[in-house]
């Protein structure tokens, strides 16, 4: 929303009230409540009609301030609200002093001057890093629609870059852009975005959290350049301001204030093969595909079904269409014999043609327009109404429909749309419509989250999922939408992976190949070697199959290359998830999280770190050139072990079986054994490959297994040539790795023997190892 008219002006509509004058400050109950006026008003006089503006601070948890600006205070709380674990007392701090008052949470410091010009300004550990000034703040009034507004002015410094805000295909540093938190079903090629969160972070070390379901705008860095702007409808706003120092703490923060995401299960990190969208399909046709995959060595752990499971024109309605599926229960088993799991197709939409329709009509299931009768569209399906998740005895029939087909053998399940939810709509609970647009997709997806904990454990919940709100990081996979099959759009893809992964999204995923149309054979191999070196890796299309034989035999050559070594990858990526899952951090993560001090990394989004050791540069040509940055530090190619020291750019140039994936030095990266299931022992035949360490370093990695308990720790440091290996809980032969390394072991302690290998010294060790010292002579 634009306040401002230039620097000195207001747009001709408004009519602006902003807090200029501190008039009271007040500590109490652990808040700091703050009185401002739009004028001076010491005087008798200047207090007689003049509004004034409330501020309120306080802390949700250690080391996040809460702001509550309100103008009028008469305004009854609406439903729905984000989901929020807060403490009820914090430990805050309020410091008087003569000129001023300092409210603190951790090294989260807020300063408010006790009278004068309005001013307040954020402090970490004595430094600030945002703030506002007299006029940045304030409540706006529409003049001839009478709609109120509030808004904020946040400082940016000189060269701070701002992330985050979802998953938005825009530019990635979103500086200069005007961004408005309203889900929509636009692909990956427009402004608009499926995945809207109204948190953002800088490369200064702290984020904000606009705490609002509905229509958040932000005008970043645009309508005032040197500022974050945003706004919201009503008499009230609220935000955090999340520490750091860094944007991992900040993430680690915030998720712990919106939600953790959940721990994936293992499985669901391969390869997943699906019918594409309107293709014609039935089992034999399944049948054909999976056992071409077998029959070409291509390791495949999921199959998908898209829409036409069911009958056209009845979505939903769970049924198997029996033209087409017969024996569905049958055919589940057939192909759980070849240890696939089954994922399919469902959205939150009854077609009036489903057998549901009249069911929740009756029951009073489905959103109600403005006179009670059932709200209806014919966009997507004919006479389409959509299920009220507010409704308790709905959430449970739309449950019980999903229990049945999990009883059938069905894993998991594609949560499409949940983005174009209407407002001129009535909910069950009386909750605003307006913030319910948002919000539909946190309690669709959280119903049938908890259909698959319940029946199938929580280590085997996993969904598949477009639409997301704050909180949806609980709920994972969230996958990109339609792209197109062409590099620009898996270009896109990728930087709208890399926001959201910045905005507290642990796992995310792409269609490998492009959703719409069928991209030469070029594009579908790399992306391919993309997709399997994301969190999560799916084959899926729109109007053609997504099978690799179908584009050419080096496609086939392609899949099984990096299908095998993501499998092999992960003991390391299972860790990588466990890590989103305790502290918010992405598995894909873009540079600047891992490298903040680099000023290089800062608007990288061409490539990312695949968790904190892996870097990959997908490469978006077909003659593959690309270039990729490599921070300060020595880099290791983890397949042809070339080894090239950074900061700095490298022009290269690949086949379709590799790709730029270089291993950062002081890296003990853990590969398993098991090059065709995701989902093992991954201490069985383990190899700990051991990049670069530095003389005077550490290397450190730990093991999970399939449910995400840790198993195995290892810690090598180095001084000169002499090496220390300690190892807690090893209970099975592993071999260590020395990557660039060759010569012979002296100085050995230890049950271990050592040989050459293609990369370097392999070291073998034997069981209930507890400490291994030796040299390199």
């Amino acid at each position: 929303m634009k306040i401002s008219d230039g620097n000195w002006l207001i747009q001709e509509n408004l009519k602006v009230i902003n807090p200029l004058y501190i008039h009271d400050v007040q500590y109490k109950n652990h808040e700091l409540l703050v009185y401002a006026a739009p004028r001076d008003i010491q005087a008798r006089a200047g207090q007689l009609d003049t509004p004034l503006i409330t501020f309120r601070f306080f802390s949700p948890q250690a080391g996040i301030l809460g702001v509550r600006v309100e103008h009028f205070k008469g305004t009854y709380p609406s439903s729905p609200a984000f989901f929020l674990t807060t403490q009820a007392h914090p430990a805050v701090t309020c410091t008087e002093k003569s000129d001023k008052v300092i409210f603190q949470s951790g090294q989260l410091s807020l300063v408010i001057p006790k009278s004068g010009t309005w001013q307040m300004d954020f402090y970490h550990a004595g430094k600030r890093i945002t703030g506002s000034r007299a006029s940045a703040a304030g409540y706006a009034q529409d003049l001839f629609t009478k709609k109120s507004y509030m808004f904020e002015r946040l400082d940016l410094g000189v060269g701070e870059t701002v992330y985050g805000l979802g998953e938005h295909f825009t530019a990635f540093v979103k500086n200069g852009q005007t961004i408005e938190t309203w889900n929509r079903d636009g692909g990956t090629s427009t402004e608009q975005a499926y995945k809207n969160i109204p948190f953002y972070l800088t490369n200064r070390g702290y984020g904000v959290f606009v705490n609002h379901p509905e229509l958040v705008s932000f005008e970043v860095a645009s309508e005032k350049v040197s500022k974050v702007q945003f706004s919201v409808a009503g008499e009230s706003l609220e935000y955090y301001v999340v520490d750091g120092p860094t944007a991992k703490q900040v993430l680690d923060r915030y998720t712990r204030l919106t939600g953790r995401p959940s721990l994936p299960p293992a499985w669901s990190f391969g390869l997943w093969l699906t019918t594409s969208f309107t293709t014609n399909y039935d089992e034999q046709t399944i049948t054909e595909f999976i056992d071409g995959m077998s029959d070409r060595s291509l390791p495949l752990h999921v199959f998908h079904f898209d829409c036409f499971w069911m009958k056209a024109f009845h979505w939903c309605d769970f049924q198997w269409d029996p033209a087409v599926f017969p024996d569905p229960e049958g055919m589940i088993r057939r192909l759980k014999a070849k240890n696939l799991k089954i994922c399919v197709w469902i959205n939150p939409y009854i077609s009036q043609q489903s057998s549901l329709f009249a069911e929740g009509m009756s029951q009073g299931y489905l959103l109600k327009n403005t006179k009670g009768d059932v709200w209806q569209w014919d966009k997507w399906q004919p006479g389409q109404a959509i299920v009220d998740f507010t409704h308790p005895a709905a959430c449970q029939w739309y449950a019980g429909h999903l229990e049945r087909l999990i009883d059938m053998g069905v894993d998991c399940f594609k949560t499409d749309f949940g983005e174009r939810i209407p407002t001129d709509v009535m909910y069950h609970d009386g909750s605003d419509a307006q913030k319910m647009h948002n919000y539909y997709t946190y309690l669709y997806n959280k119903t049938v989250f908890d259909v698959l904990k319940e029946k199938l454990g929580s280590h085997n919940a996993v969904l598949f999922a477009r639409s997301a709100t704050v909180g949806s990081q609980s709920f994972p996979v969230h996958w990109s939408g339609d792209c197109y099959a062409t590099y620009e759009s898996m270009a896109e893809s990728l930087r709208g992976g890399l926001s959201l992964g910045l905005s507290g999204f642990g796992f995310w995923s792409h269609d490998i190949g492009g959703f719409e149309n069928t991209s030469p054979a070029h594009v579908y191999k790399r992306w391919c070697a993309f997709g399997l070196l994301s969190s999560h890796s799916r084959l899926h299309g729109s109007s053609s199959y997504r099978v690799p034989w179908l584009y050419d035999e080096e496609a086939v050559d392609v899949v099984r290359f990096f299908t095998q070594w993501k499998c092999r990858l992960m003991p390391y990526l299972y860790g990588m998830a466990v890590a989103a899952a305790q502290h918010g951090l992405p598995v894909m993560r873009a540079m600047m999280l891992e490298f903040p001090d680099d000023p290089g990394c800062e608007y990288l989004d061409r490539q990312y770190m695949l968790g904190d050791s892996l870097l990959v540069a997908p490469v978006f040509s077909e003659e593959g050139n690309v270039a990729v940055y490599l921070p300060s530090g020595r880099w290791t190619h983890l397949f042809s072990n070339q080894e090239k020291t950074g900061a700095g750019w490298c022009n290269e140039q690949y086949d379709f079986l590799s790709l730029p994936l270089y291993v950062r030095e002081n890296t003990l990266l853990p590969l398993g054994c098991n090059n065709q299931r995701p989902d093992y022992d991954y201490t069985e035949d383990l190899e700990f490959h051991l990049f670069a360490l530095q003389d005077g370093n550490q290397a450190e990695t730990a093991v999970y297994d399939v449910t995400g308990n840790l198993t195995l720790t290892v810690r090598i440091s180095r001084n000169g040539n002499c090496y220390q290996a300690d190892f807690t809980n090893l209970k099975k032969p592993c071999s260590l790795i020395l990557r660039g390394i060759t010569g012979q072991l002296t100085g050995v302690t230890g049950n271990l023997s050592a040989g050459q290998e293609t990369f370097g010294l392999r070291i073998t060790i034997q069981p209930d190892s507890e400490r291994v010292l030796f040299a390199i002579g």
